[in-house]
């Protein structure tokens, strides 16, 4: 099951100036390797991420050590919208 947490980031946090990207890096577009209007993202304990790409309708995992990641849900259009 998907957990969901928010922590808090201190106002003068710094960060490193060396990280790698892990999911995406590759431009905005509709490919597996792409991303486009991420919104969110969760990172479970075996390091797998997953990617809310809302401008795509999907949620995409991201396997730690993987080149491309896979649709997990979505991917089907708008659907009927009844939020």
């Amino acid at each position: 099951p998907l957990r969901a947490s928010s922590p808090d980031i201190h106002p003068n946090a710094k960060w490193s100036q060396n990280g790698i990207t892990v999911a995406g890096g590759n431009g905005y577009g509709c490919e597996i390797d792409q991303l486009h209007d991420p919104c969110g993202l969760y990172v479970n304990d075996d390091q797998t991420i997953y990617v809310a790409d809302s401008g795509n309708h999907r949620i995409v995992e991201w396997k730690s050590g993987a080149t491309n990641g896979k649709v997990v849900a979505g991917e089907n259009g708008h659907g009927n919208e009844a939020h």
